[in-house]
C-alpha cells in the first residue's frame, strides 16, 4: 500500500480535498436541506468521488481505475459531507423542534428533559 495521493501532494490537496470535498460539505449541506437520510448522502458521494478521480485523470495523469485511490478520495468526501449534512441537520432539529430538542455542540442534539407541554 503506497502513499494516500497519487501524483502529488498539491494536486491530492487541490482537487480532493479543496474541490471535491467543498462540493461533498455542500451535498450534505443539501441532503440534509431536503430531508433525506444518509443512504441518499452515500449514493451521491460515490458519484462525487468518481468525478473527482476523472478529475485526477484528465488533468494531472493520475488511473481512473484504481480502487486504493478511489477509497481514500471516498472516505475523505464522506468525512465531510457527513460533516455538512449533521451541521445543517442539528440546526434544523433544534431550529424546528426548539421546544423538544436542545444542542449539545455543532453536530449533536438531545431531546430536552422535560419538553414545554408535557407532564412527563
Amino acid at each position: 500500500m503506497g502513499v494516500i495521493w497519487e501524483t502529488s501532494i498539491v494536486d491530492f490537496l487541490l482537487v480532493t480535498v479543496f474541490l471535491g470535498g467543498g462540493a461533498a460539505y455542500l451535498t450534505g449541506r443539501a441532503v440534509a436541506l431536503i430531508w433525506r437520510s444518509l443512504p441518499y448522502l452515500f449514493i451521491y458521494v460515490l458519484l462525487l468521488t468518481a468525478a473527482v478521480r476523472f478529475i485526477h485523470f484528465a488533468l494531472f495523469h493520475g488511473t481512473l481505475l484504481t480502487w486504493h485511490y478511489y477509497v481514500v478520495d471516498l472516505i475523505i468526501l464522506l468525512i465531510l459531507a457527513w460533516t455538512g449534512f449533521r451541521l445543517t441537520r442539528a440546526g434544523q432539529m433544534v431550529g424546528q423542534y426548539g421546544w423538544l430538542y436542545q444542542r449539545v455542540g455543532p453536530l449533536w442534539w438531545r431531546r430536552r428533559p422535560n419538553p414545554a407541554g408535557t407532564n412527563a
